[in-house]
């Protein structure tokens, strides 16, 4: 009899069953003997809905496997001699598990079962690996191709393929990677990604997809670069024209730009930071303002807000960019010598040092390829002189090794004292380098002494200041030689002493390690023994030192300005020192090609003007103490306030008369009148 029939017999109803604790327990008890039963049932011969039973079951625990199952049934559909295949596999497990003596029949085990999911759901991993492991395959195997391809694409737009590194020897001398222009693609190399992203990487429902861009990122503190808020930045790019391969750009500014542009310029006149940050919240992208109060946070140790200022410029410059200007190509060109284009060789300028004091060498010099390659023929900012510093600082020896040999013929990259020092030094890095052959290692020792004896043959003013600034006492016969004296330094043009102050007080730190140091002393012993002998390089150097170095150009003023090293600023000549120098454009060029100018202030004839004839001013409009010329248009007014003050003149004269003739008379007094007031009783 069933437990439902023995509860009618009872006479208890439906809702009164849990009441009754002693009818309850032996309920569960047949509830588990008959799923007993249907287990040893389902072990003996598996059904089809049980199967979908236990498969519904344990895809409702894990929705992963669900999605995973539902994907392994549509990518695999199988037939019915197919389906078979997965069962057959289960139960070869269940030979495998047969061993522990649990169960001697081909039938898949109750664990097996219970884990049926798990066991279709490990094939399709499988699968998936191997999948994985095959597209690797032929990507390897395809490679060849690739690269062909690549060389193929790179070539039909004036480039080669280069390799990973930054020295490739295949790859133009100014080409640029895009991704070593993001400074993060650095610090993961040397410290990890969790240890440079941490907690900044958002989670997918809070990300906001913004324009790409490869110089800066957007950030949320940033104003919106929106038309709501700011409509537009004022700032576009205009192709001027190919040529040779190569394309030439330049920026421009919308008219409402030159008026911000003209109320900048005014700001600045007035000395006045304040003056500065009030435009900028009214233009939050305008880029001198940006520039200025970069340099004005910087010098009030606030670096964090001078870089994100920088950032904020590259990222206006960089949403103007025209469609076919490209960064990377090392084809596009900018001419320095229009106003709007000074702004963002600025920008990238600044940017780039606040990354080498950041700790991002590499990425500088990636930003110095970019600003060379703009206008690599006049190099407005002289990043000649910074590139190879850059290069050691990031051990990018073969590429400056590459660079010396691809333009010495035609840019006399030795007559430099910065490459004749820094090729050599590169030359002896590489030779003790463990990857280097013995035999490589040999010749490029040979090579490292010999440019590093020229160099100083050529420039020996460079020693003295250098062992000195690296804290080095030299030895009693290099001081008292004449060639490395006192002499050697007072000897040597101003222009030439600026090279050197500024070489010195840039790479002195690179000088410093010890196996440097040896390197040097045995190459000054050399030295003196063939300054001794008479060695014709040493006059011919002497006569190169006097006929060059006469007058530096503009150019080279400019890079020791923006570099900020005392050294190199206190050599600088007085023609440069004693002229004003704006921080948001150094030194401009002679030749500007002006696109607009800036009107005349008309109250420019005032500010000249003491304080005493401003009073006099602020009181009669028409008062002119200098006699200056006034414009037609006032001259009725000025005829008007001549006779206005005429009048009033005549006026006072005839006040000041009256007043002098008022006599006062005093009443006579009744005791005696006749007696005068000086009179003693």
């Amino acid at each position: 009899m069933s437990s439902r029939a023995l509860r009618r017999l009872k006479g208890k109803q439906r809702g009164q069953e849990a009441l009754d604790l002693g009818d309850l327990v032996p309920d569960e008890q047949a509830v588990e003997v008959e799923e007993e039963e249907k287990l040893e049932n389902a072990l003996i011969q598996p059904s089809k809905s049980s199967s979908r039973k236990a498969k519904n079951k344990k895809n409702l625990t894990n929705i992963y496997e669900l999605i995973c199952d539902a994907e392994h049934e549509t990518e695999n559909s199988m037939t019915d001699e197919d389906k078979g295949k997965p069962e057959e596999q289960n139960c070869d497990v269940g030979k495998e598990k047969s061993d522990s003596g649990e169960t001697e029949k081909r039938d898949p085990q109750p664990e097996t079962v219970a884990a049926k999911p798990e066991s279709r759901y490990k094939p399709s991993k499988k699968k998936k690996k191997k999948k994985k492991n095959t597209i690797g395959e032929k990507q390897v195997a395809a490679g060849d191709d690739i690269d062909a391809l690549l060389e193929t694409i790179g070539q039909s737009n004036g480039l080669t393929l280069q390799s990973e590194g930054g020295g490739g020897s295949d790859r133009p001398i100014l080409y640029v990677e895009h991704r070593n222009l993001n400074p993060e693609t650095e610090l993961k190399r040397y410290f990890g990604a969790r240890a440079v992203l941490g907690d900044q990487r958002p989670r997918q429902r809070q990300r906001h997809f913004h324009r790409s861009t490869w110089l800066t990122v957007l950030k949320d503190t940033w104003p919106r670069f929106s038309r709501p808020v700011f409509p537009h930045s004022g700032i576009s790019m205009t192709l001027l024209e190919s040529k040779d391969g190569q394309q030439y750009f330049t920026f421009e500014h919308s008219r409402d730009y030159q008026q911000v542009q003209f109320k900048f310029l005014d700001a600045v006149e007035s000395m006045d930071p304040n003056n500065i940050v009030a435009l900028l919240q009214l233009n939050p992208y305008h880029i001198d303002c940006l520039l200025q109060l970069s340099d004005v946070c910087r010098i009030q140790e606030d670096q964090e807000m001078a870089r994100d200022l920088i950032e904020r410029a590259l990222y206006s410059f960089e949403c103007a960019f025209h469609p076919v200007f490209s960064l990377v190509s090392g084809t596009s060109r900018l001419d320095y010598r229009r106003p709007e284009n000074r702004a963002f060789f600025l920008a990238l300028y600044k940017h780039m040092m606040f990354l080498e004091r950041r700790g991002c060498p590499r990425t500088a010099l990636e930003y110095c390829r970019l600003l060379l390659s703009l206008d690599p023929d006049r190099d407005p900012l002289c990043m000649l002189l910074l590139i190879d510093f850059l290069s050691l600082r990031s051990r990018e020896y073969s590429y400056l090794l590459r660079l010396y040999q691809a333009w010495e013929v035609h840019r006399n990259l030795s007559q430099l004292p910065n490459f004749a020092f820094s090729v050599a030094l590169s030359c002896f890095h590489l030779s003790q380098e463990e990857q280097t052959e013995s035999g490589e290692r040999e010749k490029l020792k040979q090579k490292a002494d010999l440019l590093l004896q020229n160099a100083l043959i050529m420039f020996p003013g460079v020693l003295m200041p250098l062992l000195d600034l690296c804290t080095v006492q030299p030895d009693a016969a290099v001081v008292s030689h004449v060639f490395f004296g006192p002499k050697s330094q007072l000897g040597q043009s101003p222009a030439l002493a600026e090279l050197v102050s500024l070489y010195v007080g840039r790479t002195h730190t690179l000088w410093r390690e010890a196996g440097v140091l040896l390197w040097l002393e045995e190459c000054v012993r050399e030295v003196l023994q063939r300054v001794d002998s008479k060695d014709p390089l040493v006059e011919d150097c002497q006569n190169k030192r006097k006929q060059r170095y006469q007058n530096a150009p503009r150019n080279i003023h400019r890079h020791v300005i923006l570099s900020e090293i005392k050294e190199a600023t206190s050599a600088l000549p007085l023609e440069v020192t004693t002229q004003p120098v704006m921080g948001f454009d150094p030194l401009p060029p002679l030749d500007s090609l002006a696109s607009y100018t800036r009107p005349e202030r008309q109250s420019v004839r005032a500010s000249s003007e003491s304080t005493l004839s401003l009073l006099f001013r602020s009181l009669l409009p028409n008062f002119n103490l200098q006699g200056e010329p006034l414009p037609p248009d006032d001259l009725e007014v000025a005829q008007a306030g001549r006779d206005l003050n005429q009048e009033v003149n005549r006026l006072m004269v005839a006040m000041r008369d009256m007043l002098a003739n008022i006599q006062f008379q005093e009443p006579p007094r009744e005791d005696n009148p006749d007696r005068d007031e000086g009179e003693w009783d």
